[in-house]
């Protein structure tokens, strides 16, 4: 960026009167960062990014802090912080007390925490002594202070896969209090997680489009039992993290083919997968080796994480339209999600780019034995034409089961999150024990993680994440107080999320599973 544009881009940031004083403060720090180099690449790496074939997600030309952080909460409270002079909690006041002072402090992408910790269990040792009704005030009051505090939708914590008080309380809370902070994922696992929870959780979506429902023994067999879903719903180790997340525009690749879908497969999209894995491998050197992050963090210092605990996110996007590119160059007209034969051809490109990430060394990602985990990602504002992760096109969506039957043999490949968004007619309601049916047929069918929504509630759900449909009302005259309500604002302008199609309802505990 050039000094006069830099000066102009200040100016305009600091003029803009629909931007808080924190979501200044926060773009002005980001230009700053935008005058420096960035990590260098090759030429043709350059040029990939420059033409947005692959994507950088826009973190900075200087990576200073990893973009995905999930320190060990139940270890701080447990030994307490030299750094912050906290002493062990004792108490549920002092845990409640120490989360909220250790979440102003944890960086990540966003300027704050994208992890809460799963919170039902590192308040479980603290209940000893109290009631319901004191549980529902002191957590309503902590509640409602993550949602002033925290500037938006991309802080997360997790519940389950057992039932609890806390897990309930909080449920109650989210249907009461109709907040955007914090996201919220609800683990299931099929022997542990009680139906009448699941109901619980499932009224709640009704209310507020949340939680969302993770796959608990896939994750498990994936990352270990120390794992959490943040931000969205991207999921990594608890103690560890994500120092960069890259993404690969699939459409893009093929649209700079030319040649046979084998060809593709065996030359095209190898040649992209390493400059994306290029990308990656100079921002994780930068952030290790320049920006000395893991040297002198006191998350580090204090064994709330370790480097050895992280590693990196290779994100795709645009399977669905590098499904029907490829399918009319060789004469078809079958689409993504609707045809056997497009499905087919999807899993394949899937599985050929994760053969390529697992073949491929990245340093300092011990966290997954020295390489990246692939990553379905959701999509940004700026998307214009192309469809996030691998999910089917917003607004073209085949009925439920057929929608599953597409997308679920996706699902065993993205260790770090892969998610679809079903929209549902409002006779769900009327039926909630189907929902609760949907979810345990889709996890038996190989979903790891998904979620749905209604369109009578308050709430869009973006990708994995939410906005109020009031706040997007809202925001050309007043602004918003929550950062993410301007970015999905773009996505229900460029990518009309706010459009899927809905489905009615129906059970799939008796379904056949989908094959893959």
């Amino acid at each position: 960026m050039q000094i006069e544009e830099l000066r102009d881009a200040v100016r305009g940031v600091v003029e803009d009167p629909g931007l808080t004083y924190r979501q200044r403060v926060q773009r002005l720090a980001g230009l700053a960062e935008e005058a420096l180099a960035p990590p260098p690449v090759s030429e043709a790496c350059r040029m990939a990014l420059e033409k947005r074939v692959i994507c950088d997600m826009y973190e900075g030309n200087a990576p200073y802090r990893p973009r995905y952080v999930l320190p060990d909460y139940a270890r701080a409270l447990a030994q307490g912080s030299a750094h912050l002079e906290l002493a062990p909690a004792r108490t549920l006041d002092e845990a409640l007390a120490h989360l909220l002072i250790l979440y102003s402090q944890v960086p990540s992408i966003t300027g704050y925490p994208v992890y809460l910790g799963d919170l039902d269990a590192l308040l479980a040792p603290y209940l000893d002594g109290v009631g319901d009704d004191e549980l529902y005030r002191r957590l309503r009051l902590f509640w409602i202070s993550l949602d002033r505090m925290l500037p938006d939708a991309f802080v997360h914590t997790n519940l389950g896969p057992d039932d609890s008080r806390v897990g309930r309380t909080v449920l109650r809370l989210e249907r009461e209090l109709l907040q955007v902070v914090p996201n919220i994922s609800l683990r299931v696992d099929p022997e542990r997680t009680p139906d009448d929870y699941l109901l619980d959780a499932v009224r709640t979506v009704f209310a507020c489009g949340k939680p969302h429902f993770v796959n608990h023994p896939m994750m498990v067999g994936d990352l270990g039992t120390a794992y959490a879903a943040v931000s969205c719903y991207n999921s990594l180790r608890v103690g560890g993290g994500s120092h960069t997340l890259v993404r690969l525009n699939l459409k893009e690749t093929v649209l700079r083919h030319v040649g046979s879908t084998a060809d593709f497969l065996d030359a095209t999209l190898p040649h992209y997968v390493e400059l994306t894995a290029e990308l990656m491998e100079s921002r994780i050197r930068y952030l290790v080796e320049r920006a000395g992050f893991y040297d002198h963090s006191w998350l580090v210092h204090e064994g709330l994480v370790s480097l050895d605990r992280f590693s990196a996110m290779f994100g795709v996007y645009g399977l669905a339209e590098a499904v029907d590119l490829l399918t009319e160059r060789e004469g078809g007209s079958a689409r993504y999600g609707h045809d056997p034969v497009a499905n087919e051809l999807s899993y394949r490109i899937v599985e050929r780019v994760a053969e390529l990430v697992a073949a491929r060394p990245m340093p300092y990602c011990e966290g997954n034995g020295g390489r990246a985990f692939l990553h379905s990602q959701s999509g940004i504002d700026s998307d214009v034409d192309v469809t996030a992760g691998t999910r089917i096109p917003v607004g073209t969506e085949p009925p439920l089961y057929d929608h599953l039957l597409a997308v679920a043999p996706h699902h065993r490949l993205f260790a770090a999150g892969v998610s679809d968004v079903l929209a549902f007619d409002d006779t769900a309601k009327n039926n909630p024990q189907a929902v609760v049916d949907v979810i345990r047929g889709a996890f038996a069918s190989g979903m790891r993680d998904f979620t749905f929504n209604l369109d009578s509630n308050d709430f869009i759900r973006i990708t994995g994440y939410l906005v109020r449909k009031s706040d997007l009302a809202a925001l050309p005259e007043h602004g918003a107080r929550h950062g993410s309500t301007f970015l999905g604002a773009g996505s229900v302008a460029q990518s009309h999320v706010d459009r899927r199609t809905p489905k009615r309802v129906i059970s799939l505990e008796s379904s056949p599973r989908p094959a893959g």
